[in-house]
């Protein structure tokens, strides 16, 4: 396995990590046999990211990451978040707490939930328009020199919040939304923002939440618990022009000998050296198939073959329901 350097003070990475969160939550039924056999082969594999977060699941996530890799510590690099508080008896009520004291009391309750003394890599989920970030960060530069975080990292922060936090602490990784079809960070400062400083970019969703694998073919697709069916590039006339991109990705990935689901991470991986991308699923199969990303090599006109497709803000409608949470 590949490995990659998220920051500058020392955290090291498998060049792709597994994103946990589909195993509980969001896209539709759950299988805690196979997840588990999913992250064991991640493991085995040389995968040594995984991802989960306090919300997801309601904490039901991290429990079932920290059972599977009760005997397999010593070879993870377990990132966790905090900051997305759900409101119970709602699928889509939240809040955001980037309070001090919060971010004690839910780094306390995610070691407890996962089963383990330090967490290596902490993010804040979402950044708190109501704290000043440096307070937050604050806390959590206070959680590292109590030995309970190794390092800290930012989800969907403004390139104006990460020079901020950086001011108060090293960042190791800004995790954010990156693939052919998730472009906005590369203009709106982000990208540039964590370059300057030396942050890693973790990229979740670098599959499209499955919509560049080309297994979708109709909104019919989902269940109703499915984030998917409330998204509005997964509805109506959106779906229906993104799937027209994905035909053309299907097609180069065709030319190239390989899936689009793996052409789609190695256009990530060749984003630089800093990028880490997290593809999430919860079968085996689909995690052996993503690995198989790190074999494909791209050219320099294979990349603008893509990029000519998949140009930015190609994708039609809004990542979000609602956009108020990220780039924060």
């Amino acid at each position: 396995m590949q490995l990659r350097k998220l920051g500058s003070q020392g955290l090291t990475v498998s060049a792709l990590g597994l994103g946990c969160m589909g195993m509980s939550e969001f896209y539709g039924p759950g299988d805690e046999a196979e997840s588990i056999r999913t992250i064991h082969r991640a493991l085995d594999v040389g995968i040594t990211l995984l991802d989960t977060a306090d919300t997801y699941g309601s904490g039901a996530n991290e429990l079932l990451v920290g059972r599977a890799i009760r005997d397999r510590r010593a070879g993870v690099v377990l990132a966790t978040k905090f900051g997305i508080v759900r409101t119970p008896g709602s699928a889509s009520e939240r809040q955001i707490n980037g309070r001090p004291e919060y971010v004690h009391s839910a780094c306390n309750a995610s070691l407890k939930r996962l089963g383990v003394d330090t967490i290596d890599l902490y993010y804040q989920h979402r950044v708190d328009t109501d704290v000043p970030i440096e307070e937050t960060v604050g806390a959590m530069a206070q959680l590292v020199a109590a030995g309970k975080v190794r390092f800290i990292g930012l989800s969907e922060a403004s390139a104006q919040n990460v020079r901020r936090a950086a001011r108060v602490h090293p960042i190791a990784a800004l995790q954010n939304e990156w693939s052919l079809w998730s472009r906005d960070l590369e203009s709106n400062g982000q990208l540039a923002a964590a370059r300057e400083l030396g942050i890693g970019i973790v990229a979740y969703s670098p599959l499209g939440r499955g919509f560049l694998t080309g297994a979708l073919k109709s909104p019919k697709d989902f269940s109703p618990d499915d984030f998917r069916s409330r998204s509005p590039r997964f509805q109506g006339e959106n779906f229906e022009r993104n799937l027209l991109l994905v035909r053309e990705v299907e097609r180069i990935a065709a030319g190239l000998g390989c899936t689009p689901s793996q052409l789609a991470l190695a256009w990530l991986l060749a984003q630089g050296d800093d990028v880490v991308p997290i593809p999430g699923t919860k079968r085996v199969k689909y995690l052996e198939e993503n690995v198989g990303a790190l074999a494909v090599e791209l050219s320099a006109s294979d990349r603008e073959q893509l990029e000519a497709v998949f140009p930015p803000d190609a994708a039609s409608g809004a990542r979000y329901p609602d956009m108020s949470f990220v780039n924060r």
